[in-house]
């Protein structure tokens, strides 16, 4: 392939870099890369593996979310000499939980063209192996407190799509609660190390995550499937259904026991609440 003919405009490029197997860089990503006047990257030392693996030896600047707002002045009269300036996270596309979007947003206000070089994310990499609906929320890292944790939670648990989101191994285990809690009726794909040598995949049912085992190394993305459609179901409650209904009767309300029933088995809601309609006229 002749990457020869590929003519750069001035302006900023967000390129993709490999998210674990350098395997995964774009001939375009190289090829704008080399082209560059100015590459911004989150880590000299993550960039200059990349760089050095494809002899690249063009001006390397530090640009993390404690510098890029000290970063911007500069970079934006770079970009106004029509010089040729790339921004690259760690691993993944720059802005998506990473720096980049102050940058971005500086260019738009200043007209300065910004170009995206696609290529590896986490999370397009985790949807499309899940198997769960393809209109998704993605939310990125998770607050830290537990009660911004829960609200989120809460608010996401009433879309129909499914969640993804990063989260470190350790965290996973002390959320395990909460997502059990927003989330129960649905299944959860567990993505660790993507493409990397120790990569792995976990599905379960989100009532089973406690029994889960995962090793506490390397990075998590979690996607959630959507809410599932209650299947129709037009066969009678079993005894065992009936009996549990009689003594729950008692001491909640049709509406509690609906949501109580149909979460412990896959049943109609609407014969739950028939039945627990008919109990109450008898008596």
């Amino acid at each position: 392939m002749n990457l020869n003919n590929n003519k750069f405009k001035p302006g900023l490029y967000c390129v993709a870099t490999p998210i674990g197997n350098m395997g995964d860089i774009s001939f375009r990503a190289v090829k704008i890369l080399q082209e560059s006047n100015l590459i911004l990257c989150e880590d000299t030392r993550v960039t200059k593996k990349i760089l050095q693996k494809f002899e690249i030896n063009n001006k390397l600047i530090s640009n993390h979310k404690f510098n890029e707002n000290k970063n911007l002045q500069k970079v934006i009269e770079t970009l106004k000499e029509n010089k040729i300036v790339s921004i690259v996270s760690d691993a993944g596309t720059p802005a998506l939980s990473d720096p980049g979007r102050i940058l971005v947003k500086e260019c738009v206000k200043n007209n300065v063209e910004i170009f995206p070089i696609p290529g590896a994310s986490a999370v397009s990499a985790a949807i499309s192996i899940s198997g769960f609906s393809d209109n998704f929320y993605f939310c990125g890292f998770l607050p830290e407190k537990q009660n911004q944790i829960k609200k989120l939670f809460k608010n996401l648990s009433t879309l129909e799509s499914s969640i993804i989101f990063f989260i470190s191994p350790n965290k996973l285990d002390k959320r395990i609660g909460d997502i059990k809690e927003f989330f129960i009726n649905r299944d959860i794909l567990i993505c660790r190390e993507i493409t990397k040598y120790h990569e792995e995949y976990i599905r379960t049912p989100v009532n089973e995550l406690s029994n889960v085992n995962f090793s506490r190394k390397g990075e998590l993305t979690i996607v959630i499937s959507e809410i599932k459609k209650e299947k129709l179901s037009f066969k009678e409650l079993e005894e065992s259904d009936k009996k549990k209904i009689n003594k729950l009767i008692k001491k909640m309300s049709i509406k509690d026991i609906v949501m109580k029933v149909s979460q412990d088995r896959e049943i109609s809601k609407k014969l739950i609440y028939n039945y627990c309609l008919q109990i109450k006229n008898e008596n």
